[in-house]
């Protein structure tokens, strides 16, 4: 009867029916069976909106193929298997016959680690939206998710050779490199794979994407455009080891070019632990300090804290005991404490992290700015702001959120972590106001594989359930309750338990949040697409400024090398001009010729200006102010001003930051 009761819904709520010889493009030709069942009806959307945007959900955080990382045995299970559906979802070895030695899974959920081992055809204990160690991401799970109104896909290849290193099982070597490579693979493999059930190459839903033009075919298709992203700890081998850089200039150049061929368009420079590039944001409670003892182990160096400069700040340290962990520290050796007042990184971005910004830059690469320290975010985006580059990506809210308006003026894109339809829905609401203001949509990160966690049930009783069936958000498809095997998942009482479960939890969020939160959220695709597509437009500026002549109110005298007007100019960052040790001090610059002005970039040797403008001239007499601070911190700075006419560019010092004069490496003069 109840399966009467349904056809019936879907019936009354569906779109008309295609014959039983055409069963719609979006189902494949020749499923394995048995399998999942997707429990969606109606065809997906295609095309774009009228204003020729494309329209669906975007997962700017996950990780397909995150089984492959840390050894192989982490996380249990795979997203597809040539063997079907019993051989991709089960559980490790180790934790039959009742999870006795399912140790990560006691680390990160508590408990005995106890639980059934079975996954097909019972799932009577994973997977579930506590459960950190099983498979979430089967494939069949990420299609119900497609068809329930997502289509971009960011896939984070993901590692980290310490926790490899230590974990007691493993069945291959724990090379970070080595592992992003086979993931890289497996993702082309799975799509290989979903494009057999379709008929062939290129047939599936399942479509890898290397630039944005490609993606928005694939969105105006109707199908899933999947992005290659990558999260680890040491890229390149880029390790620090006592402070000590494990890397160079030169690795850097070959890494990024050998994942650009992969098909990689994203990544973090730096993830859980400091390394040769950047500084982290810290993770907290027992987490951080088993984290902690992990950097120590791997660098030679605990984390190490300061007071923070700004009103940005790190997470605060983890300060819980993680005895499994400690206990790996040599004798004699402890995690130190931190005093309450210091939340800040002391590590920010290395010189090489500068040069893989830039290098990424050059490649057309959007930088994930998440988990790296404030000290490096704030560097990281003094350079991208430096060179009006868009490509910032914070994609599972691990950025400091007084810096959302930082993101969106550059025309970056942020994504939020795929929390409880409460929470988000505040978080959202939060930022309605810069969404509007930059006319841009949001995202959101599930993480899903990524020993995070996700929304628990609301519980059978909430007032405002998720009422099954209901309609996705174009209003195209029924989506109801996901059985695979004898287990039937409900959001209410199972919470995100896995891919599938991401429409109802959309749904949810409806409910809870309102229709507002959806829309900006359906309008994610197009915004992410968006910031893709101006990453690879971008173009270098022309330097105005270069070689220009150049004079001052004063320079400082050293009979070795010279401080000249004319060395903040010279195109080299290894020279500088420096003023005499008093306040009221300028450079001019003669651009030759009048042209529009409307950047000025300025990189601060540590003699900065705390207090300075700014000013425009025509004549070289008669001076206009255009931009100013009081709060100048040194580093690279980038003045934005509406373009102005003008043929000298003065920037005139009225405080010292310093006990010494104002010293710049570069200025820089744009007209766009």
């Amino acid at each position: 009867m109840l399966a009467l009761f349904l056809a019936l819904v879907a019936m009354v709520l569906g779109p008309a029916a295609t014959s039983s010889a055409d069963p719609g493009w979006w189902n494949p030709v020749a499923r394995p069976a048995p399998d999942s069942e997707i429990n969606v009806t109606g065809e997906p959307f295609k095309g774009t909106d009228a204003q020729g945007r494309v329209r669906g959900f975007v997962d700017a955080h996950d990780h397909l193929m995150s089984n492959e990382g840390f050894g192989g045995r982490l996380i249990c299970g795979k997203p597809f298997s040539e063997q079907g559906i019993a051989d991709a979802l089960k559980d490790c070895p180790e934790h039959y016959p009742d999870g006795s030695l399912a140790v990560f899974d006691f680390i990160t959920k508590g408990g005995d680690g106890r639980h059934d081992p079975n996954g097909w055809p019972t799932f009577k204990d994973w997977p579930a939206h506590d459960s950190l160690t099983h498979q979430q991401n089967y494939y069949a799970w990420v299609e119900r998710a497609w068809r329930g109104g997502q289509r971009v896909l960011v896939n984070d290849l993901v590692t980290n050779g310490v926790i490899c290193s230590v974990y007691f099982f493993k069945d291959r070597g724990c090379d970070e490199m080595t592992a992003i490579r086979l993931e890289a693979r497996k993702t082309y493999e799975m799509q290989a794979y979903v494009d057999k059930m379709y008929g062939g190459p290129g047939k599936g839903w399942f479509r890898i994407v290397t630039d944005s033009a490609q993606a928005r075919e694939v969105v105006e298709q109707g199908k899933l455009a999947v992005v290659l992203g990558v999260e680890t700890s040491e890229p390149f081998g880029c390790k620090q080891i006592l402070d000590v850089a494990q890397c160079s200039e030169q690795d850097i150049d070959r890494g990024l070019d050998e994942l650009h061929q992969l098909g990689v368009r994203s990544m973090f420079l730096c993830h859980k632990f400091d390394n040769a590039l950047c500084g982290v944001r810290f993770d907290q409670g027992a987490l951080g300090t088993a984290i902690n003892v992990g950097q120590f182990l791997s660098t030679g160096t605990f984390w190490q804290t300061e007071k923070c400069r700004g009103p940005q700040h790190d997470n605060p340290i983890g300060l819980a005991a993680a005895p499994s962990a400690e206990k790996r520290l040599p004798a004699g050796v402890a995690v130190p404490s931190y005093a309450a007042d210091a939340q800040c990184n002391t590590r920010g971005l290395t010189e090489l992290g500068d040069y893989a910004v830039r290098g990424m830059m050059k490649r057309k690469m959007m930088l994930e700015i998440d988990h790296m320290s404030v000290k490096a975010a704030g560097q990281a985006f003094d350079i991208l702001e430096s060179e009006s580059y868009p490509g910032v990506i914070s994609s599972h809210s691990w950025m400091d959120l007084d810096w959302t308006e930082r993101v969106y003026r550059l025309g970056g894109f942020i994504a939020q972590y795929m929390g409880g339809a409460e929470g988000f829905s505040a978080e959202a609401r939060r930022t309605d106001a810069l969404r509007d203001k930059y006319d841009v949509g949001y995202g959101y990160g599930t993480d899903m594989n990524g020993v995070g966690g996700w929304p628990g049930p609301r519980g059978a009783d909430t007032p405002n359930p998720v009422r099954y069936p209901f309609r996705s958000t174009d209003g195209g498809s029924v989506i109801d309750k996901q059985t695979t095997g004898a287990r039937t998942w409900d959001l209410n009482t199972d919470g995100a338990a896995h891919y599938g479960l991401v429409p109802d939890w959309i749904e949810d969020l409806r409910i809870v949040g309102g229709q507002g939160v959806v829309d900006d959220l359906f309008k994610g695709a197009e915004s992410y697409l968006t910031t893709w597509g101006g990453s690879e437009k971008h173009k270098a500026g022309v330097n105005l400024a270069a070689g220009a002549a150049a004079s001052a109110s004063s320079a400082e005298w050293n009979p070795f090398t010279s401080y000249a007007p004319g060395r903040a100019v010279d195109g080299s960052t290894g020279t500088r001009w420096a003023s005499d040790w008093s306040d009221d001090q300028w450079l001019r610059i003669d651009l030759g010729a009048p042209g529009l002005v409307k950047r000025v970039t300025l990189d601060w040797e540590r003699a900065y200006a705390k207090s300075y403008r700014v000013e425009l001239s025509s004549d070289g007499t008669n001076w206009q102010s255009v931009w100013s601070t009081t709060a100048g911190d040194g580093g690279l700075d980038t003045a934005r001003f509406t373009a102005t006419p003008a043929r000298y560019v003065r920037i005139h010092g009225i405080q010292r930051g310093t006990q010494w004069g104002y010293s710049l490496h570069e200025v820089g003069v744009y007209s766009s």
